[in-house]
């Protein structure tokens, strides 16, 4: 099963968990999964059913907007990744 790794301010929704195992054969289905697992984290990357804009998430080191966003297809050994944007000025 795929692993993401979970950034530190979203642990505390994933009972502190760094990486959650997921499953799922493409991105949008893994983070489904990780929801599933989680609930309390859904509103941290969803809206209406979508990913946040603020919300950047890696297969490997590619992000997944430059692929084919949630319906990226993943396997079994893939790591992905969640980085929250961060805004500051």
């Amino acid at each position: 099963m795929a692993k993401i790794r979970i950034p530190t301010p979203l642990r505390a929704y994933t009972a502190e968990n760094e990486y959650v195992t997921v499953g799922g054969v493409t991105v949008g289905e893994a983070l489904k999964d990780l929801t599933t697992q989680h609930p309390a984290l859904e509103p941290h990357l969803f809206k209406d059913g979508t990913l946040r804009s603020f919300v950047n998430v890696f297969l490997e080191d590619e992000d997944v907007r430059y692929l084919d966003g949630v319906d990226t297809a993943i396997s079994d050994n893939s790591k992905l990744m969640i980085i929250p944007s961060i805004a500051g000025g």
